[in-house]
């Protein structure tokens, strides 16, 4: 039996200390994770239970590579976050045991349409052109649990051409990495290959032809450079 169009290739993403890769089934992010940032986006984060939304898994860039101006949109904007590599299946996880499902960690940015996300959102419609466009995920090595332990406290930042425009502590987050596991267990069968993009700390803008983003998390031994071309 053959396939009617050639056959896709698997997305993936490298694994920091081995020549082995890790292949990307579903891109999972959560929205307004930090209670600045929901406040910048116009919301009450004390009365907001996380929510998801998906990118497609061929958005993941490798560190290092250009990414093009997105194609209609006039406000593109950066967003550091902490993402969670899932290890294998998990379904209705207790918090207690979530951890147990993570493979690792990475630094990844939620590259957004601002413009058409906002319209959506002020439209009921859903994000899609705003978040799940083609390129819209960079990420970095993701780095085994073995190695970096998990992540519950330390520096995330990013800076466009050098210059800080978001630093906050992973401890900010609303939720956390356990919790967002568990929580979004309870939705979807969480398969070895997903990424959790966690959210973003205050402070996402625009970006611009020639800009070059750069963003970290303490307790990973590697930055996230992406120029925008």
């Amino acid at each position: 039996m053959g396939y009617v169009v050639p056959a896709t290739e698997i997305p993936s993403v490298e694994v920091a200390g081995t020549k082995d890769r890790f292949p990307v089934h579903r891109i999972y992010c959560v929205g307004r994770n930090y209670a600045a940032h929901a406040r910048e986006m116009g919301k009450d984060p004390e009365r907001d239970p996380p929510f998801f939304f998906c990118k497609p898994a061929d958005a993941v860039v490798a560190n290092n590579v250009d990414v093009p101006y997105a194609t209609e949109t006039e406000n593109f904007h950066h967003e550091i976050e902490l993402v969670i590599a899932i290890g294998k299946e998990a379904v209705n996880v207790p918090i207690e045991k979530a951890k147990d499902y993570i493979y690792g960690y990475a630094v990844g940015n939620d590259l957004t349409r601002r413009d058409l996300q906002l319209v959506a959102r002020e439209q009921g419609r859903p994000w899609d052109a705003g978040k799940a466009f083609d390129l819209s995920a960079p990420i970095t090595k993701i780095y085994p649990v073995s190695q970096v332990g998990h992540l519950e406290s330390g520096k995330i930042w990013l800076k466009v051409n050098n210059e800080t425009r978001q630093e906050a502590d992973l401890k900010e987050l609303i939720w956390d990495t356990a919790e967002i596991v568990s929580i979004l267990s309870k939705f979807f069968k969480l398969q070895a290959g997903d990424l959790i993009y966690t959210g973003t700390p205050a402070g996402v803008g625009a970006v611009k032809v020639g800009d070059t983003i750069t963003g970290g998390i303490e307790g990973i031994d590697e930055m996230l450079v992406t120029k925008i071309v």
